[in-house]
């Protein structure tokens, strides 16, 4: 946990934002994988842990700034409770670590919500993302799961994504942690990837390195040879000579903020010349995208520069044609890249991703576009002092996007249809690192390096 002074310091910054009404914050519960006692791992809402710090199931919270007042509402642990799960601090002895003094049992929050509401003040709900979160909105507020979404207050969703979007020091540090191992993890997979191992191996191994110092992952791991399935879970193929295997993780800190990194790699020794030729482009494409990276540029430019750089290559190996920086700027670069270049990172791995990304990605005013790729930009507002976020381009042959576009003729002054013919088995690659705006520029995250260049791969494939 940080000092009890950032949490109490965070409440107080969230209050004077908003201003008046009674703040909700519904914290997770346990939640079964097919039976009650059989659970996933728990995993307590990112914007509970941020104001309230509470890393324990069955908890919920209120800010009534009008009051000036503070609680915490959860049940403490029954003798049956303590057969299962052993003895543990009192809720109200956990609470006071944050600076929170007022504790009640659950079943208090409805009578006191009513009361707020009896009085006429506003109140204030962030957007459900888990289904027992609806049916608990309805009971407390009488709004239907299908209107809580449209009906979530937008002074406190804004409110929340300004300020978590502002990483402090403390905040970056625990970044560090996480990307540190998620570094560690690559590493491991550099080694592993030779012709006859199977992918579940490596998964194995690269979620043992995030797990074995107490810490979890961030997300499920992407640990495949079929990188052009964006997110590929399956871990059903068996590595060979001429493969590319792609590896996306990271480890969460203890804290429970993320790392992300992404990395590719030949499975045999070295990439074959056309791979070679492809990674060359994409490191372009990643070179380009973080030049432009300062205060006050707009992300969508590192998309757009990266995007041009794709197409600029493309260009060079005869299946693109026209000028590359207007193919990327009306979106023709999105059959070779078809996601966004990056996204916040903090405590979830695509921060506040819940609360919107019109929001969070988003300047006031500023509509995502609706287009194939663009509309996968989930990052394109002004980067600001604080911001951490990834960078993450890729190049991927997808035959089925291919025969579709090239149906309809889709950009067909940009794109040589009739020479990616023996491009379509390339399958794809991408890799990702982790940055921060500073006052003047960005700055890489993380005190160890990545593999990037072709020559650090295949050092990184020997040691």
């Amino acid at each position: 946990m940080f000092p009890k002074e950032t949490y109490i310091q965070r409440r107080a910054q969230l209050k004077k934002a908003i201003g008046s009404g009674l703040l909700i914050f519904l914290g997770n519960g346990e939640s079964p994988m097919n039976y009650t006692d059989n659970t996933y791992r728990f995993r307590q809402d990112s914007s509970f842990l941020y104001y309230f710090g509470l890393d324990c199931a069955g908890l919920a919270a209120i800010i009534d700034i009008d009051n000036d007042s503070e609680a915490v509402f959860g049940n403490e642990l029954t003798i049956d409770d303590i057969v299962w799960t052993g003895t543990m601090p009192t809720l109200s002895e956990m609470a006071a670590g944050y600076g929170i003094y007022n504790t009640l049992p659950l079943s208090q929050l409805g009578a006191c919500i009513h009361s707020a509401k009896s009085k006429g003040q506003e109140i204030h709900f962030l957007p459900p993302y888990r289904g027992e979160h609806k049916v608990w909105l309805q009971e407390l507020l009488g709004i239907s799961p299908s209107e809580q979404s449209s009906k979530a207050s937008v002074p406190f969703i804004k409110a929340i994504v300004n300020q978590r979007n502002h990483k402090t020091a403390e905040e970056i540090e625990e970044i560090e942690k996480a990307l540190d191992i998620s570094t560690n993890m690559h590493l491991t997979a550099y080694r592993m990837a030779r012709p006859g191992v199977h992918e579940a191996e490596i998964a194995a191994a690269v979620e043992q390195v995030a797990c074995r110092g107490g810490e979890c992952l961030a997300f499920p791991t992407i640990a495949t040879v079929q990188g052009q399935v964006l997110h590929n879970h399956g871990f059903i193929h068996t590595l060979k000579e001429g493969d590319i295997f792609l590896l996306d993780a990271g480890a969460e800190s203890k804290l429970h903020y993320s790392g992300d990194l992404s990395s590719s790699m030949p499975v045999g020794e070295k990439f074959s010349e056309r791979q070679e030729a492809i990674y060359n482009i994409h490191l372009a494409s990643f070179r380009a995208a973080v030049d432009t990276l300062a205060p006050g540029v707009p992300f969508k430019k590192a998309h757009l520069a990266a995007a041009a750089k794709i197409c600029e290559g493309m260009k060079e190996l005869g299946l693109m044609k026209g000028d590359p920086v207007e193919a990327a700027n009306i979106g023709a670069y999105a059959l070779f890249f078809p996601c966004g270049i990056g996204h916040m990172m903090g405590l979830d791995v695509h921060d506040m991703e819940n609360l919107g990304e019109q929001y969070v990605g988003y300047s006031d005013g500023e509509q995502k576009s609706k287009q194939f790729g663009f509309k996968s930009l989930r990052l394109a507002r002004p980067l600001e002092e604080g911001f951490v976020f990834t960078v993450e381009p890729g190049i991927y042959l997808v035959p089925e996007l291919i025969d579709k576009w090239n149906a309809e003729k889709q950009f067909t002054d940009f794109i040589n249809y009739d020479k990616l013919g023996p491009w379509r088995d390339f399958t794809g690659l991408r890799n990702e690192l982790n940055y921060v705006i500073t006052k003047d520029g960005a700055r890489l995250l993380g005190n160890i390096k990545k593999p990037m260049t072709i020559e650090e791969v295949y050092k990184a494939k020997n040691i």
